[in-house]
């Protein structure tokens, strides 16, 4: 007597092997995926998106180099000034944050919050300091 087994994804009668759950590579892929998507983020994807996320934002705005943006602008895009891979203490001691070669400092500005957005430089090397 056989059981007959259904894919697990579209639940079509399955052939073949006795331990098959899945009738072809589509359905075991669009099953793992929809299983992925009901779990929550981990927290790795969510550091990972952020710095995507920043990195993009800085450079779509940075396009001359350096370049100074008020920052509701790029804060209301999704932009995290808390999500960064390293900082630089330039000589007057201001701290700029990067995004892989992306940076910002923030200043205030006539009491306004503003970014100065730059280019990482070679010769910011021996001063930078990378986040554990």
């Amino acid at each position: 007597m056989r059981l007959h087994k259904e894919c697990v994804h579209c639940n079509k009668e399955l052939e073949g092997r006795t331990d098959k759950k899945f009738c072809d590579s589509h359905c075991r892929s669009a099953y793992q995926y929809k299983t992925e998507k009901q779990h929550p983020e981990r927290f790795y994807n969510q550091v990972d998106n952020q710095l995507k996320l920043n990195r993009k934002l800085l450079k779509e705005y940075n396009k001359g180099g350096k370049v100074t943006i008020r920052s509701n602008v790029l804060l209301e895009l999704g932009f995290n000034p808390n999500f960064f891979t390293h900082y630089w203490k330039n000589q007057n001691g201001q701290v700029y944050f990067f995004i892989y070669e992306y940076g910002f400092l923030i200043r205030k500005e006539n009491g306004k919050e503003k970014y100065v957005l730059i280019l990482w430089q070679d010769y910011m090397a021996k001063n930078t300091k990378f986040t554990n």
